[in-house]
């Protein structure tokens, strides 16, 4: 526990009307609702990185609901209703995005996505429900969201024909949270990073909160860390991490949208003539089950091996970054919104679709006061 001086007891950890556990999209929504809710109210984030530590600032960018193969799957799995209901809400969360923050300041780009398959069977069965799933879907979208393509991009390895979802498009994440950032603050909400919430006590009349750094009380509590939700809750949440790497500007780059390859688990896209690339995470589950932001060489191999052979088969390319962002999943896609106790709330469980719901679950997180 570290001394703090008089002043900053007063002005950042006295009075606390709601203290928002992480500064990703979800925690920063919430606090812009809450703002609109209770405009006197003093609302105070806490943040364990230097910048929003799971998969906010992390994340590829693209701004999507699904691609074929995956609603496919999702229908073995669930109702349509219930399909049309998680693509209805991904929509609306874009939308939302869209609204709060300017297209510009995000530097969204409808380029379209683009679905790319190994394997002739499951393309095949991809497009015998391709009008099944656009008559689904016709209620939220004026057209049809998924047509067909040949390889107009040269892709290798791949079968020739693809499938466009005509809806999808791209965002700039680092402009995203910036302004994000930027709108909270702005609104008065204080932000404090680099401390750990280590335990939350709801006593009723207040909520005691311990962090790595010194304890203070809040009226309400709301829990925004997805992916690192499972050392404050007993939730069905558990981390993902998603690898990711990016090229050095690459002279006359050809390739311009969002791309999903093998059922989604790589994508890839571009951004200011770089190829950003990520996935594998079905090459060894188990291992990216955590919490620590690193790489193994098992995926980036297999990422430098797909960008050679299939993406920039006859392209000089460079690897200029890598990292890594973890995801909150769970046996259910259906993210969790909900109270813990009297005082303590969490909006949790993305299922790495943060970008097109992040918006909408932080306002669902703060309406529950």
């Amino acid at each position: 526990m570290i001394q703090l001086s008089y002043w900053e007891i007063k002005e950042w950890f006295t009075n606390v009307d709601y203290t928002i556990v992480g500064s990703g999209i979800v925690g920063l929504n919430c606090a812009l609702q809450l703002k609109q809710q209770f405009p006197k109210s003093n609302i105070l984030i806490v943040e364990k990185g230097i910048l929003p530590h799971g998969a906010s600032t992390k994340n590829a960018g693209f701004a999507c609901f699904g691609s074929l193969s995956e609603l496919v799957d999702d229908l073995q799995n669930h109702t349509e209703d219930e399909v049309l209901g998680l693509v209805k809400k991904r929509w609306n969360g874009l939308q939302l995005l869209r609204k709060n923050l300017g297209d510009k300041n995000i530097d969204f780009q409808q380029n379209k996505g683009f679905e790319l398959f190994q394997n002739k069977e499951l393309l095949d069965g991809c497009l015998s429900q391709k009008e099944t799933i656009n008559k689904l879907l016709s209620g939220v979208f004026d057209t049809p969201v998924f047509s067909t393509s040949s390889n107009t991009f040269n892709f290798k390895k791949i079968e020739e024909k693809y499938i466009i979802n005509n809806y999808e498009g791209q965002i700039d994440t680092g402009k995203m949270m910036h302004e994000l950032l930027k709108k909270v603050q702005s609104l008065g909400v204080k932000i404090i990073n680099n401390i750990t919430v280590e335990e939350i006590q709801d006593h009723k009349n207040a909520v005691h909160i311990k962090t790595n750094l010194l304890s203070f009380n809040s009226n309400k509590v709301f829990i925004a860390t997805n992916g690192f939700s499972k050392t404050l809750l007993n939730e069905d949440i558990k981390p993902a991490r998603a690898q990711v790497l990016i090229t050095k500007p690459i002279k006359n780059l050809h390739i311009k949208g969002t791309f999903h390859l093998d059922k989604g688990y790589y994508y890839f896209r571009n951004i200011n003539d770089r190829i950003l690339f990520g996935g594998g995470r079905n090459l060894d589950f188990k291992t990216e089950e955590t919490t620590e932001f690193s790489l193994t060489e098992l995926i980036q191999k297999k990422l430098e091996e797909i960008l050679k052979d299939t993406i920039l088969p006859n392209t000089a390319f460079e690897i200029d970054h890598r990292w890594s962002g973890i995801m909150g999943i769970g046996n259910q896609k259906k993210s969790i919104v909900k109270p813990i106790s009297e005082n303590v709330f969490c909006g949790i469980r993305l299922g790495g679709m943060g970008v097109a719901i992040g918006s909408l679950i932080g306002q669902e997180l703060a309406d529950l006061v």
